[in-house]
């Protein structure tokens, strides 16, 4: 639920607060006040692209921020929006109510916060998305496109897993035939690039390169071109300290250490038997360095074949990275690469056998989920049809009959690449979103001949129509807020009161918002909001009124009569039958 919004700097509107409550708050104003920045602002917390004209005359940016509670959710819901939350790390208020915050400049990029964290416009959006479904008179331009209209049904249907069984059959099924069609019309260029590889992967085979091999040769190379220096180093070092015979000093290092450490053993002092353990220390580092040099000269080759053989080794290494990467681990990765390509390329008269089965079974799949998708859009059309057309006569239009067809998308060219063949033996498109065409139909009268939504209705009625479907659906938007921008245009007497009636039904179960004109609706507001110049510059201000201020209000909406004793009788009259009318 939306509990508060403020807007700074958009449009006509320099700074204004409006707090919300549940059921339905009416948006009233004279035109040109800047009640549509209302919406503007909340199409802004919905991730909308921002526009810089927006920006009011003399201000560097416009700040929108809103502040949403989540109680109203079941707990599937709720959870996703937590999850959202910690994925952006946002942050609840102290209340539990999470801060929104879209900021769009004159000259620079918008910018969107969600509980006091920066975030892309498209989170935000992600978030808000469960939050609000705005409606506008664009909303209704949209009924009228073909894809709005089956999203609308897919809505009312549930239809969400099994679209989602069909567009990943259909993904596997156009891929599996890409690669058929691949295969087929390029058979001799991959049977040549399977050559090229699998000659490259003998060659590397045969030399049997090991990870990180070529680091490890330079080390070995470099140690057996120095072979007589580091012996000869590593043999006097081992006579130095533990040689059978006494060298050129006159005893080994492990002899004084020893005759050492005795000499302090035999002596009756504290601190000379501590000196005798260091010795003893040492002497026994001392051993274990003469062991470590003597491995270490068992282990030199005694020659300088080993470099030979390092040498031709390492040339043998280096005729690979010349040709496949910059080292061997290089070299390697090539290898796994190539053979998982090599995998993939069968060109073979068995290979292609077996990948147009694969299609087959694909497309006998898909079908099967395309028909399952279908049954479910025509079942589930013809309920919504009878709802709506019954909330149609709840709005003035009894007479009024709204259909909705579901037919096959007949492929126009057997060759298209996403045509499917039907168990009823005809040719569909098997489009993203299935193999069905869904259109409205609406007759505003019986007898007359029902014609596409697009044909038939005029503005008036098509806002009726929105708000009717709208009504039916509400159901699978529980908790959310319903936000209606003059979805009374072009409506007026009975049907304007009936529309009042059925936005107030509405908002028993959902938080409703919305921007009228006609007074009809606004007396059916719980709360009533009025946006009105006050100050200089065209600045406009949000207040809520009550009493006789809503009372004056409502007058000025009838016919500008708001001063006017007669004026406000008839605005008290409609105010109390609103607000007494057993919904």
């Amino acid at each position: 639920m939306l509990t508060e919004i403020r807007i700074e700097s958009l449009g006509a509107i320099s700074v204004a607060v409006g707090e919300f409550g549940r059921g339905l708050t009416v948006l009233t104003g004279e035109t040109g006040t800047g009640k549509t920045m209302v919406v503007t602002g909340l199409h802004l917390l919905g991730g909308a692209r921002a526009d810089a004209t927006r920006v009011r005359s003399g201000a560097d940016r416009a700040v929108v921020e809103g502040r949403f509670t989540t109680t109203d959710f079941d707990d599937e819901t709720a959870a996703q929006l937590d999850s959202v939350l910690e994925s952006l790390g946002a942050e609840r208020d102290e209340d539990g109510s999470v801060i929104a915050l879209r900021s769009v400049s004159r000259d620079g990029p918008s910018r969107a916060y969600l509980g006091g964290r920066s975030v892309p416009a498209k989170s935000l959006g992600d978030f808000t998305a469960e939050l609000l479904t705005l409606h506008g008179q664009n909303d209704q331009l949209r009924l009228m496109r073909p894809e709005e209209q089956r999203g609308a049904l897919d809505r009312f249907a549930a239809a969400g897993p099994a679209l989602e069984r069909y567009r990943k059959l259909r993904e596997a099924w156009l891929s599996a035939r890409r690669d058929l069609i691949e295969r087929r019309d390029h058979a001799r260029e991959l049977a040549q690039e399977a050559d090229r590889l699998k000659f490259a992967l003998n060659e590397i085979d045969s030399v049997d390169p090991q990870p990180a091999e070529d680091e490890a040769l330079v080390a070995d190379i470099r140690r057996l071109s120095e072979l007589d220096t580091l012996r000869e180093a590593a043999a006097a070092a081992r006579t130095a300290l533990s040689a059978d015979d006494t060298d050129a000093f006159g005893s080994s290092a492990v002899d004084s250490l020893g005759r050492a450490r005795t000499a302090l053993e035999s002596a009756d002092d504290a601190t000379l038997r501590a000196l005798a353990e260091q010795i003893s220390q040492a002497l026994t580092v001392v051993t274990d360095a003469g062991q470590e040099l003597g491995d270490y000269l068992e282990q030199l080759p005694v020659d300088a074949s080993a470099l030979e053989s390092k040498l031709a080794r390492q040339a043998q290494l280096r005729t690979l990275t010349r040709k496949y990467a910059a080292d061997i681990d290089g070299v390697l990765r090539w290898a796994q690469e190539s053979r998982e390509r090599l995998a993939q390329i069968d060109v073979s008269e068995e290979g292609i056998a077996a990948l147009e089965r694969r299609v087959d079974e694909l497309a006998r799949e898909l079908c099967d989920a395309a028909v399952d998708l279908s049954n479910l859009r025509r079942k589930a059309a013809k309920r919504l049809a009878k709802a709506v057309t019954a909330e149609l006569a709840g709005l003035a239009m009894g007479d009024a009959e709204f259909t909705i067809g579901v037919t096959t998308d007949v492929a126009s060219d057997q060759d298209d690449p996403a045509t499917l063949t039907l168990p009823s033996g005809e040719l569909a498109r098997a489009g993203g979103d299935g193999v069905d065409q869904v259109e409205f139909g609406f007759a505003a009268h019986r007898g007359m001949t029902v014609l596409p939504l697009a044909k038939s209705a005029s503005g008036g009625e098509l806002s009726r129509v929105m708000l009717a479907l709208e009504a039916v659906l509400a159901a699978s938007a529980a908790g959310t807020t319903m936000v209606f921008d003059e979805v009374d245009a072009g409506v007026g007497g009975r049907a304007a009161v009936q529309i009042g009636r059925r936005l107030a039904r509405l908002a028993r179960t959902h938080q409703v918002i919305v921007v009228t004109h006609l007074p009809q609706v606004a007396a059916y507001g719980d709360v009533h909001l009025v946006v009105h110049a006050a100050g200089p510059r065209g600045t406009s201000v949000v207040q809520r009124v009550t009493g006789d201020d809503r009372v004056a209000e409502l007058a000025r909406m009838l016919a500008g009569l708001g001063e006017s004793d007669s004026g406000r009788a008839h605005a008290r009259e409609l105010l109390d039958a609103a607000q007494n009318d057993e919904i």
